[in-house]
């Protein structure tokens, strides 16, 4: 079991570095190569770009919350709650 986690390739969670524009100002995330790509994946079932749906998204949590403490954090979680929601999808599909 543990080689599912240990054996995956380093790519996978080296961190990459993207910028782009929150609320109009220039800023940087730095996550893990695998939530980025979920992250793009998000985006593009959204129609959007992936900077267009994180910032959407930021706006989203500043108008809720006033603040968005540990941004990054929040995108990570966000890209696990997808996750999950896609592996639940067949099973709700199955049950109709």
């Amino acid at each position: 079991m543990c080689q599912i986690f240990a054996g995956q390739h380093p790519d996978r969670y080296e961190t990459v570095t993207r910028r782009l524009r929150l609320n109009g100002q220039s800023t940087s995330i730095r996550l893990e190569r695998a939530f980025w790509h979920i992250l793009d994946d998000i985006a593009a079932r959204e129609g959007v770009s992936t900077p267009a749906f994180i910032s959407k998204l930021h706006a989203e949590v500043l108008e809720l919350h006033g603040e968005a403490r540990n941004f990054t954090s929040l995108l990570r979680c966000a890209c696990t709650i997808h996750l999950g929601e896609d592996q639940q999808m067949p099973q709700a599909i199955a049950a109709e």
